[in-house]
């Protein structure tokens, strides 16, 4: 190994600011898109930069690629939760098992509770999805229209909506931050979930008492339309019961045996495509390949697995809330993640991270 040179601060700043540099024009030519790919070519560009510096410092490139691959090594458990995670989202709405958790929740719908109800419904649905914005921006979206037919303050409603999306968000082993924060720490995923409970149960119990004191001064109407109109698509398109709820109960109960993330969800996407069988053959069918012959079914929940569920149920608000799952989902995120890491690694193995906060 070479005896490379102590890095300088503009040596540590420099990588850094190439990367805000870039990520603001990222965001700026790609809007929402950016997390898509021009993210990800910001974080490598970046990591380009750190590694001339450290070629310039006395490092050999051996020594880099070190770092690199050392910084990916910490994610890749994250990025098979991640992928895992993908398929049981795919097979739980296969299984009926999802759209039975928004079935029960929107079935509490009333205008005296809305506010509180609401909240509880957002919460519930970002748990079982695991994303707060596909949350808020769908279901949160129909929750806006009804709280205006009923003549209720929009301002609250958004405050319940999001309240409750970030809420099951960041306690849902399916979300991908709530598995990426125990992977680059270093720490177990069920570890990591129970030690946030401590905050963020609290906090959600404050706002359920704020929105419920809030609720009884709410003007009442009669156009629940809305929400009567997604009811009826998922009776339409799944069978719907309770039993349909063991795949949740099942993963809960690995969850408190302290079962390993990547094997329990794994489990419980396997478990969801023997339940798509069993209690969903309207959905079998009109998904089912007849060139598949006796493997049809098969080959159905096989394609839930790697590319997840597209509803058809004639209701946006509903499809854009169902349509998701899959391992495929997961590849975008995985791919940040890697890019990030070979930032993270570089910057670590060279150095420049330590004189940083020498520096502060």
């Amino acid at each position: 190994m070479s005896n490379p040179r102590s890095p300088s601060l503009f040596d540590a700043l420099l990588p850094i600011s190439v990367l805000i540099v870039l990520l603001g024009l990222s965001v700026f030519l790609y809007g929402d898109s950016s997390s898509s790919g021009p993210n990800q070519i910001a974080l490598m560009s970046a990591a380009f930069v750190a590694g001339v510096i450290g070629l310039k410092n006395g490092w050999r490139w051996a020594d880099i690629e070190e770092g690199i691959l050392a910084g990916i090594h910490l994610a890749m458990k994250a990025n098979l939760i991640l992928l895992a995670v993908g398929a049981l989202i795919g097979t739980w709405i296969l299984a009926g098992t999802v759209p039975t958790m928004i079935w029960l929740g929107l079935k509490l719908i009333s205008a005296e509770y809305f506010y509180i109800t609401s909240c509880l419904i957002c919460a519930l649905t970002a748990l079982s999805i695991g994303s707060s914005w596909t949350v808020a921006g769908t279901l949160g979206i129909g929750l806006m229209g009804v709280a205006s037919g009923l003549g209720l303050d929009p301002a609250i409603t958004a405050g319940a909506i999001i309240s409750g999306a970030y809420f099951g968000d960041k306690l849902s082993p399916l979300s991908d931050t709530t598995n990426l924060a125990p992977a680059a720490a270093g720490s177990d995923l069920f570890a990591h979930i129970r030690l946030m409970l401590r905050t963020t149960v609290p906090a959600l119990s404050i706002a359920l008492v704020i929105f419920f004191v809030l609720g009884q001064n709410a003007a009442e109407s009669h156009d629940t339309g809305r929400i009567a109109e997604v009811l009826q698509a998922l009776e339409s398109q799944f069978n719907l019961g309770w039993y349909l709820l063991l795949p949740v109960a099942m993963l809960l109960f690995l969850a408190v045996r302290q079962c390993a993330a990547f094997p329990a969800i794994f489990i419980g996407a396997l478990v969801g495509a023997v339940f798509a069988v069993i209690f969903q053959p309207d959905v079998m069918s009109r998904l089912t390949d007849p060139a598949a012959g006796s493997l049809s079914s098969l080959k159905t929940v096989w394609t839930a697995l790697f590319a997840g569920y597209e509803s058809h149920s004639g209701n946006a608000s509903l499809d854009g809330l169902l349509s998701k799952g899959g391992m495929g989902s997961m590849l975008t995120t995985v791919w940040l993640i890697i890019c990030a890491m070979c930032f993270g690694g570089v910057l670590e193995k060279l150095g420049l991270l330590q004189r940083l906060l020498e520096s502060a």
